[in-house]
């Protein structure tokens, strides 16, 4: 359970650094749902659930610009699998209502406890990239039209995948195929919508007539 849950954490790190931290932070601060534990207790700290809450409204808002996207994109190639990082190293020492059990702190301490860490920066990682790689090519295609679509449908889908992650671990595999799906859909829609029709006068499929 421990790793589907911090898959789906750090899958949804990649997308927007943010929401997986604050949904964890607010959880263990004010419900019974989540329990960090002393190591990853700071995230339900009062300052750091506001900074969050701050970081992620400049991202939301950002994320919706065209070219302002792409730079945002461009700073948080560090923040965002920083995050996968945290929050997939929290799963595996946190009690969730979806059945992870917390790590015994010995067996913890005496294994290589970066491991989780550094699974969940690559799993961030690797999203972060395909956003970041695709969002230009579909501002490009559709005029910047695409930002504000493709952006809201990433944060929603990045609330998702934390939410089930934490309540629903063996959902994950399947909300990750899902959203991969309907962001691939999305983008080809937009792509389509921008190719240019025929010009007037000139048949499809074949060069314009002459006039007898």
């Amino acid at each position: 359970m421990d790793v589907l849950t911090g898959t789906g954490l750090a899958a949804s790190a990649g997308l927007n650094a943010y929401v997986p931290l604050l949904v964890l932070g607010l959880l263990d601060r004010f419900t019974q749902a989540v329990d960090l534990g002393p190591g990853s207790a700071w995230l339900s700290e009062t300052w750091v659930l506001v900074l969050l809450a701050v970081l992620l409204a400049v991202e939301v808002v950002a994320d919706k610009v065209p070219v302002v996207d792409s730079l945002n994109d461009l700073l948080q190639t560090f923040v965002r699998p920083t995050s996968g990082g945290i929050v997939f190293g929290s799963a595996t020492t946190a009690q969730t209502a979806g059945g992870g059990t917390a790590a015994d702190p010995g067996a913890l301490l005496s294994s290589p406890a970066w491991v989780p860490v550094a699974v969940g920066v690559v799993v961030a990682l690797v999203v972060h990239v395909t956003k970041t790689v695709s969002r230009p090519a579909a501002n490009t295609l559709t005029a910047g039209a695409a930002a504000p679509v493709a952006s809201t449908v990433e944060d929603v889908s990045a609330v998702t995948l934390s939410l089930v992650a934490v309540f629903l671990p063996l959902l994950v595999v399947v909300v990750l195929a899902a959203v991969a799906v309907l962001l691939f859909l999305l983008y080809r829609r937009l792509r389509r919508g921008r190719r240019p029709g025929p010009a007037p006068g000139r048949p499809r499929g074949g060069a314009a007539q002459r006039p007898r």
